[in-house]
């Protein structure tokens, strides 16, 4: 029988990093100091397609403590191959290359980089810049540009093959649906500004501190576009303020900052304004077409799924926009279909629960749509095509508990007091809405390397590459390993954020917590076996004739499970041997998922609307969610809370806005890009459903970061139909589109 169940995987633990940020000593990209220092302004383009014809910068260089001025015309070489730009998650075509040549490709475009002893310098500095441009022709309306629209290449986010006959489906429902749904595009904005401090070393090696959801990506970026040797570089970022998707890949400050400190031999730092940080990606916009037939009880006979979402001309960047379609409901007859309109911008890039933000959002509005036609309980429909296999693998599901996400989350929201008909349910004079829907994510797990390193003074240190993007990695890790070393937990310490440690994948898709969690327990059982071979080579050793499988480590010693009196003190084991710490350092591989691994949640939102003004807020909202085992119950209620409140954004605030005629976003600052603030955010409620899972990994472990978000809009919108009738199929929500 083991000693003790552990103690500190699911504990709601405080962030161990969290004394660090709230004092200021956690230091960002743009913190890091060097002697000689110096501060780089970007310039940017005010067209969006074109060439440079002349680049004069002699006023600027003639302002005191200006150091240089590098264009495309005297920046340090770079690569000419665009392998060497393209990293771990870039899409196929020619990746952005900074400062390469005299081609504009988007408004807003980095072509100059003004260096200086100061920041405030190098700004002023660069208002001086005298550009010159051959101006082309541009096209940067979305909507403009569907019928234009190509089909998207075949790959790996290529739509799903259809299955069954979806025209004769639909042709023979009883009730049908058809709509088009819009989603614009929206654009990160992490508190934390993209940074980038080089240090430049006398013997010519580089200490790039950049603000990265992945130090080993960015590092094989930047040798391949330098041809440095590995070793010449090191990238760290332990800490990042915020990135969703924006950090995934290379961001070009990190090449401005190394041309810098190349060019001049010294460390520099680019940090880009707010505006400028509009131009490093965002969700795409998207129009979706959904057409479902179903049977007058409700059951689905047909769905149809096509989208059509924006990419720039030199990258296909696209997702698996219409699949989330054919896997959440059980029904025989289901087509897919993805365009790409490519416009002249930037290219789009992941945003939290990429594909499925948008794509759930028009199902999920599509299927609330079809239980109104059918005067159906919007709950009920969704039980009535419930599906226990991925309907597009017919895999069954290594655990699935979405069934329990209805059931709980309408208990404690309280939908059996839903009045069905619109406008049925008030307060004075506001409006009452109550809408739900479905959230479903990929449950991914990556191979991820971790190093362990235990002390004979009862410490360890856990170390990966791993990046902690304010999701909670640094205290996640220290549970896990606290339990699998039998230590407390303020005896381990986290290293992560450089890529001189063990090799991790980028930070994104929700798939570090399970991959470094289960990366530590498979570490663990490594160091455990050495403990343990230490401790039998002991005079009268307790544990002689035991196998590692037969002990565990806790309490500081390596304890036989079946007799916890047979003992040895891990650091008598150690002194013994003469060792003063004992080092492992693991690859843990994921196989080939025999199982469909998902998350699922249910979302329930209220909203009350005044009837004269059409305003909106969002009073309640209720996230039941079923995504394994929970790690830390405290980090993971404050994920699925950060994804309610951008639900809220998608549903109510959120568009970015590009004028066609210049090809320039409009609106580029959070003044005039609308987020929730605290006034807009109200009750929110998260409730985690029991889901043990003993296929997906040894730890039962899913991701919880995107999951957070998925079906908020659609439920704000279902509440906000339900309120008065009137039905809203493009977002942001606004007060104008409720009184057309």
């Amino acid at each position: 029988m083991s000693l003790s169940a552990p103690t500190c995987i699911g504990a709601s633990v405080s962030r161990i990093d969290g004394p660090a940020k709230v004092t200021g000593a956690a230091k960002y990209a743009a913190e890091y100091v060097a002697p000689d220092l110096a501060h780089g302004y970007v310039v940017t383009s005010r067209i969006a397609k074109g060439r440079i014809r002349r680049i004069d910068v002699s006023r600027a260089r003639r302002v005191a403590g200006v150091i240089d001025v590098l264009t495309h015309d005297n920046r340090p070489q770079m690569a000419a191959q665009d392998d060497a730009y393209r990293d771990d998650v870039a899409p196929e075509g020619a990746p952005f290359r900074p400062l390469y040549n005299n081609r504009i490709l988007f408004s807003g475009q980095p072509i100059a980089l003004v260096l200086a002893e100061d920041p405030e310098a190098a700004r002023f500095a660069a208002t001086l810049l005298g550009v010159d441009y051959d101006e082309e022709p541009h096209v940067t309306d979305f909507l403009g540009q569907r019928d234009a629209a190509v089909a998207a290449p075949k790959g790996a986010f290529g739509p799903p093959p259809a299955r069954g006959s979806v025209e004769a489906a639909l042709e023979a429902a009883p009730v049908r649906h058809d709509a088009d749904y819009y989603v614009p595009a929206e654009t990160h904005n992490p508190m934390e500004l993209y940074a980038t401090t080089a240090i430049w070393d006398a013997d010519g090696r580089l200490t790039v501190y950049d603000k990265t959801q992945g130090v080993q990506n960015a590092h094989t970026y930047l040798c391949g576009v330098f041809g440095l040797k590995p070793e010449d570089l090191r990238v760290m970022s332990p800490y990042m303020g915020g990135g969703f998707g924006s950090g995934l890949r290379p961001q070009y400050q990190v090449v401005l900052a190394v041309l810098a400190a190349k060019a001049l031999r010294r460390p520099a730092r680019v940090v880009l304004t707010r505006a400028q940080m509009f131009e490093l990606g965002y969700r795409p916009a998207m129009i979706q077409r959904i057409s479902l037939g179903a049977d007058a009880d409700g059951t689905l006979r047909a769905i149809a799924h096509d989208a059509v979402t924006m990419t720039s001309r030199y990258e296909d960047f696209y997702r698996q926009e219409t699949g989330w379609s054919g896997l959440l409901y059980a029904c025989a007859n289901a087509s897919y279909a993805h365009r790409l309109a490519r416009l002249d911008l930037p290219t789009p890039c992941d945003m939290r629960a990429p594909s499925a933000a948008s794509g759930v959002y028009a199902l999920e509005c599509a299927m609330d749509e079809l239980a109104v036609a059918l005067n159906m309980d919007p709950i009920a429909l969704r039980l009535k095509n419930y599906s226990e296999r991925d309907q597009h693998s017919g895999d069954p599901y290594s655990s699935k508990n979405l069934r329990a996400c209805y059931e709980q989350g309408a208990e404690a929201f309280g939908w059996a007091g839903r009045a069905p008909e619109p406008r049925a349910m008030r307060d004075g004079e506001e409006l009452i809405g109550w809408g739900m829907a479905t959230g479903v994510w990929e449950a991914l797990q990556m191979s991820i390397g971790v190093r362990i390193v235990l002390s004979a003074n009862g410490h360890a240190e856990v170390s990966c590459a791993t990046s902690d993007i304010g999701t909670g990695t640094y205290t996640i890790m220290a549970q896990v390993a606290a339990d699998m070393l039998g230590l407390p937990l303020q005896d381990i310490s986290i290293r992560l954020g450089d890529s001189t440690l063990p090799r991790s994948p980028v930070e994104g898709g929700s798939w570090i917590a399970a991959s470094v969690a289960n990366g530590i327990a498979a570490t663990a059982d490594a160091i455990r076996a050495d403990v343990l071979r230490l401790a039998q080579g002991l005079p009268h050793a307790p544990l002689a004739g035991a196998g590692p499988d037969d002990v565990e480590l806790a309490e500081g010693c390596v304890v036989s499970r079946a007799d916890p009196s047979r003992r040895t003190p891990i650091a008598d084991a150690l002194r013994h041997a003469r060792l003063e710490r004992i080092e492992r350092e693991h690859l843990t591989e994921f196989a080939a998922p025999k199982l469909a691994h998902n998350t699922h949640s249910a979302v329930f939102a209220e909203v009350r609307i005044d009837e004269d003004l059409g305003l909106i807020r969002v009073t309640r909202v209720l996230s039941a969610v079923a995504a394994g085992r929970i790690l830390n119950a405290k980090t993971a209620r404050s994920q699925i809370m950060g994804g309610v409140v951008w639900g809220v954004g998608m549903a109510l605030h959120e568009e970015t806005l590009i004028d066609p005629a210049f090809g320039r976003i409009m609106n580029a600052n959070i003044a005039d890009y609308h987020v929730p603030v605290n006034a807009d955010i109200h009750n929110i409620e998260v409730i985690f459903v029991d889901e043990p899972d003993a296929e997906i990994n040894r730890l039962g472990v899913k991701g919880l970061g995107e999951i957070g978000i998925v079906g908020v809009a659609a439920a704000i919108a279902n509440a906000v139909y339900h309120a008065t009738g009137t039905r809203v199929r493009d977002l942001p929500i606004t007060l104008d589109k409720l009184r057309r």
